[in-house]
C-alpha cells in the first residue's frame, strides 16, 4: 500500500493532504454558521482533522504515511455528519487521492517492467 520512493505521485498525494489542512481549517467557519455546531466543537473537530492530514503529510516517506493518509479520506468524508458540504468536498478529496494513488502505482508497475 505504499509507492516507491522515486514516485512522482507521492508528493501529490502529500499536496493534497497539505490542500485538506487548509480545507479542514475552513470547514470550522462553515459548521458553527451554515450547520449550527458549537464553536468550540467546531474548532476540535476541524483542528482535530488539521493534525490528521499534518501528520500523515509528514510520515508520506514512511509506509505509516500511507495509512494516515487514507485515514484523512475517511475522515474527510466522514465530516459531513457534521455538515454536509464536506460531504462533497470530501468526496472530492478521497476521488483525487485514488487516482492519483492508482496512476503511482502504474507507474511503479511500469517502471519495474522497463528495469526488467
Amino acid at each position: 500500500m505504499t509507492l516507491s520512493s522515486a514516485n512522482p505521485m507521492r508528493t501529490v498525494l502529500m499536496t493534497l493532504l497539505l490542500f485538506e489542512i487548509v480545507v479542514f481549517g475552513l470547514a470550522i467557519p462553515v459548521m458553527i454558521f451554515l450547520s449550527d455546531v458549537s464553536g468550540g466543537t467546531a474548532a476540535a473537530i476541524g483542528i482535530g482533522a488539521a493534525l490528521l492530514a499534518g501528520v500523515a503529510a509528514g510520515l508520506m516517506r514512511r509506509p505509516v504515511g500511507y495509512i494516515f493518509g487514507w485515514f484523512t479520506q475517511i475522515i474527510a468524508v466522514a465530516l459531513g455528519l457534521v455538515t454536509t458540504s464536506m460531504y462533497a468536498i470530501g468526496g472530492l478529496f478521497l476521488v483525487l487521492w485514488v487516482i492519483s494513488f492508482v496512476l503511482g502505482k502504474r507507474l511503479d508497475a511500469a517502471r519495474g517492467e522497463s528495469l526488467a
